[in-house]
């Protein structure tokens, strides 16, 4: 995850980054969320044609934002 968070950094501030292990392999599932400080930062990354890191190549998805409320209703 700090390799993740070194890396997008360049693109702007990351608040945050989550990469979920599988608990009976105890590797990583392939895939992370990363979270940027401001929606430009977003757009950073998105200019770039391609991420490559650690010699992979990255697919990136822009997740849709959720707001405070949904994220609240589905934890409960």
């Amino acid at each position: 995850a700090e390799e993740l968070k070194e890396y997008f950094s360049q693109f702007g501030s990351v608040r945050g980054c989550q990469l979920p292990f599988d608990k009976d392999t105890g590797f990583h599932r392939r895939y992370c969320w990363i979270k940027f400080s401001t929606p430009q930062d977003v757009q950073n990354v998105f200019q770039k044609d391609f991420h490559i890191l650690e010699g992979a190549k990255l697919t990136l998805k822009q997740q849709s934002h959720r707001r405070r409320s949904q994220r609240k209703d589905q934890s409960e």
